[in-house]
């Protein structure tokens, strides 16, 4: 039966992962954020006056 150890990372490489994923964060959150605005812009003051 072989076992495998899997992947080991070196410091380096869990750096630059880190780094990684803390930008795919930011840049979700952006788009995210974007979105957002971009709705409440375009419905402007006509959310308050809509029948509930």
């Amino acid at each position: 039966m072989m076992t495998e150890d899997g992947i080991r990372l070196t410091g380096e490489q869990k750096r630059l992962r880190r780094a990684r994923s803390i930008a795919i964060a930011v840049a979700l959150a952006a788009m995210v954020g974007l979105i957002y605005w971009v709705t409440i812009v375009r419905l402007g003051a006509n959310v308050l006056n809509r029948p509930l």
